[in-house]
């Protein structure tokens, strides 16, 4: 199967090049907070030589509990973002929910993000899809990698072909996911861009009661296991304090950790793919 390649700015996402990296906080605590966080991301990958596409979501709409911190909605989101991405000078990723989001979201995001739980929600995929921007749509915990294809099969028929496909985890009983390596290798046979999600694989939903849990110690073993296997980009949710972080703090590297973590990343990846 050829794997396709998709241009983010002035970099190519594909199973068979160099890993980007698509990385920030959960959610956008702020604005001073995004530049910050972005700018000192930023230049790790510049330092290590890996491509970033920043992360960080204006809403997010799954919190276990209605008290948790939801983040600034759309519009203060978008505006932020959109600084991020003109003062920083890198691309965005983010997630969209409704297909009333997707237009808006689009002017600003190189990339769209669906959520897991969205994954087989057919008018929703294609709606993103319509927008002709990149989308990395995040496989179900609930679903087998050899169900992925029908899910891809639906975004390509809206003429887009720029779809990747993010594992993060399986569940495995309750609170709990599990990562299986077989999904990176049966979904990269579709030719898709593969992405894996290094913290959320991490996650225990539901495990602290009113809100997610986590075991970030396990993100960077899984992140090794994940280049090894061979993957085009790998997410992680990046904290200066994950300690105090309002959104899934539990299973986010540390900002401190983080160009150690690429650099060995950045070395297996090299021997996997030869270049």
């Amino acid at each position: 199967m050829k794997q396709h390649h998709i241009q983010i700015a002035d970099f190519k996402v594909g199973n068979d090049l160099p890993f980007v990296l698509f990385a920030g906080p959960c959610v956008i605590e702020g604005e001073d907070f995004s530049l910050d966080v972005a700018k000192q991301i930023r230049d790790i990958c510049l330092d290590v030589g890996v491509s970033l596409v920043f992360k960080s979501s204006f809403d997010k709409a799954n919190r276990t509990s209605v008290d948790g911190f939801r983040g600034p909605g759309l519009d203060e989101g978008l505006r932020i973002l959109q600084r991020v991405k003109d003062e920083v000078g890198v691309p965005i990723i983010t997630d969209v929910h409704t297909p009333e989001q997707v237009e808006p979201v689009a002017k600003v995001a190189d990339i769209l993000q669906t959520p897991a739980f969205l994954c087989r929600q057919t008018d929703f995929i294609t709606a993103v899809a319509k927008a002709g921007k990149p989308v990395n749509v995040k496989k179900g915990q609930f679903l087998a990698p050899w169900d992925m294809p029908h899910v891809l099969e639906k975004a390509k028929s809206t003429g887009n072909a720029d779809i990747m496909l993010c594992d993060r985890g399986t569940s495995f009983g309750y609170n709990n996911l599990v990562s299986d390596f077989r999904s990176l290798i049966v979904m990269a046979q579709t030719g898709a861009p593969v992405v894996f999600d290094a913290t959320h694989s991490v996650q225990q939903p539901g495990g602290l009661g009113g809100a997610t849990g986590g075991n970030r110690e396990y993100v960077p073993d899984l992140a090794r296991a994940a280049v090894a296997v061979g993957v085009a980009a790998v997410f992680m949710e990046v904290h200066p304090d994950p300690d105090h972080a309002k959104s899934d703090g539990p299973n986010s590297v540390a900002l401190a950790d983080l160009k150690g973590l690429l650099m060995t990343l950045k070395d297996i990846d090299k021997v996997v793919k030869k270049y």
